[in-house]
């Protein structure tokens, strides 16, 4: 949730690192309308075992317990984490960068690039994530209805596809201002519906329902996608996922380019550090996380 909330770190790609992506994809994409028909029939005792099973298959208390760190990790440390990229934008775009180069280095142990077509889809996701981060693709636009739907569906695909920002894809559509203030704007209407008037909360509410709407139908149909392709080209799907990571450090590098006036021993410091903090980081979460069981 806290990698979700920012431009230019992928969801997917944490839950690459931590080891439960496949199973994030599998859970996806067994949730199906058969498995909320279930849930049909709960007023009786034979139902409500029924319903049980039927959400066990599902993995449901898998994607409940993810989706409740998801959204309670973006809720409260949102906040902070604008403050870091706002205020201090260099040592935390060198911390992402060191984040996700590491995270590219741990899962291409994983991967096998030795055929002229697995090259070629390396080629293929970085370019795509390359092209994908360009700074200079993101610019205001209105804000409608349809807008917020479609921005919905494009940016949940962060939890689907490794190195590709949902936040970023929101700052090149022009909408992450907006979307970004959704959270703190329901949790003012709640507070101003609770004393009496109701039409804030309805006015934020509208707008909250619709990208959430274009998220899950985003979500659900990468995922679909991701498993058929895991399914049947498993070598050759890593291989593009790693790229994408790969790809997606393009970002990082210019925000710190950006954000450093000229290279001398302290800014060599105050990048350095964070990046190799950052690599650190997922180097020692890979080997304490390595022979859990998910």
């Amino acid at each position: 949730g806290a990698a979700d909330t920012v431009p230019g770190v992928s969801g997917g790609t944490i839950a690459l690192v931590v080891g439960v992506y496949e199973r994030l994809i599998t859970a996806l994409t067994a949730l199906g309308p058969d498995t909320l028909w279930q849930l049909r029939s709960i007023h009786t005792p034979e139902g409500r075992a029924q319903a049980v099973t039927a959400l066990l298959r599902a993995d449901v208390p898998f994607l409940f317990v993810l989706g409740a760190g998801v959204l309670s990790a973006a809720a409260t440390i949102a906040t902070g984490m604008n403050i870091a990229v706002t205020q201090y934008p260099a040592p935390t775009y060198a911390f992402f960068f060191g984040l996700i180069a590491a995270s590219a280095v741990v899962l291409f142990r994983y991967v096998r690039v030795r055929t002229p077509r697995r090259v070629l889809v390396a080629l293929l996701g970085f370019t795509l994530a390359f092209v994908v981060t360009d700074p200079s693709l993101s610019g205001a636009r209105e804000t409608t209805l349809p807008m917020l739907f479609f921005a919905g569906a494009i940016a949940i695909s962060a939890m689907v596809l490794p190195g590709i920002s949902g936040a970023f894809l929101l700052l090149v559509m022009g909408q992450y201002e907006y979307v970004s203030g959704i959270p703190r704007a329901v949790v003012d209407g709640i507070i101003t519906a609770f004393r009496g008037n109701s039409e804030p909360l309805v006015d934020v509410l509208v707008p909250f329902v619709v990208f959430t709407a274009g998220a899950f139908l985003g979500l659900f149909s990468v995922a679909y996608a991701v498993r058929a392709a895991l399914a049947r080209y498993r070598q050759g799907t890593l291989v593009f996922l790693v790229s994408l990571m790969v790809g997606a450090l393009r970002l990082p590098v210019n925000e710190v380019a950006q954000n450093v006036a000229a290279v001398t021993p302290d800014t060599v410091a105050v990048v350095g550090i964070p990046a190799v903090v950052g690599g650190v980081a997922v180097f020692l979460l890979d080997r304490y996380t390595d022979e859990l069981q998910y």
